[in-house]
């Protein structure tokens, strides 16, 4: 899996070895949001920023040692520059048969509102439809996370119904979002290249 690389004509996103992670890390520690939002239905970003590394550190290491081919979660760091910049997620449960995946993501603060955020998406989007042959890819974002529901209208997604969470104590709203084959194609926009891919394709439970 640590040989899996997608590139944009901006980004690299692959597995972090330890150093990146690290990396990955001090970028989440710097902060990914304002203060005083919670852009996340997990407020994962809440403490110091020394937790916030740590946790993010912990929490990705944790998706390698519990991948399965039935539930896995491919957390990439994303490279501008040669300079880690974000995380993005793919998630797929049971995808051998659903053949959904499902994505999140983040970038830190000074590397916000450049675009990179779509072309991070488009990057895992290719890895799901036309790597690994996915049906549809899936997201919520929160009502008031124009950047994010932005990012997934420019990609193609339509509106999927919305759902309701319990993020530090108090309701919110979520607007889910889903994106067909026929969509993702009809709106592809960014050249995207796969590398690795045949060495680890079982592990995503694909036949």
């Amino acid at each position: 899996m640590y040989g899996l690389r997608l590139r944009t004509p901006r980004l690299e996103l692959r597995l972090p070895d330890l150093p990146l992670l690290d990396e990955l890390s001090s970028v989440a520690a710097g902060g990914v949001h304002e203060p005083g939002r919670m852009p996340f239905s997990v407020a994962w970003t809440d403490g110091k920023p020394e937790e916030v590394g740590r946790a993010v550190f912990q929490h990705l290491l944790g998706t390698v040692a519990a991948w399965s081919a039935g539930s896995w979660t491919l957390s990439l760091a994303v490279l501008h520059e040669g300079r880690v910049v974000g995380r993005q997620d793919l998630m797929g449960e049971d995808f051998g048969t659903l053949r959904e995946v499902e994505t999140g993501s983040w970038l830190g603060l000074p590397y916000q509102g450049r675009g990179l955020g779509t072309e991070m998406r488009a990057a895992a989007l290719h890895l799901a439809f036309a790597g690994l042959g996915a049906r549809c890819a899936v997201s919520a974002a929160m009502l008031d996370n124009p950047r994010s529901l932005g990012v997934s209208r420019r990609l193609g997604y339509t509106d999927d119904g919305v759902k309701t969470e319990s993020v530090r104590g108090a309701a919110v709203t979520l607007q889910r979002l889903r994106l067909d084959r026929e969509r993702w194609e009809a709106h592809r926009r960014v050249e995207v290249t796969v590398e690795g891919l045949e060495a680890c394709r079982p592990l995503f439970g694909d036949a």
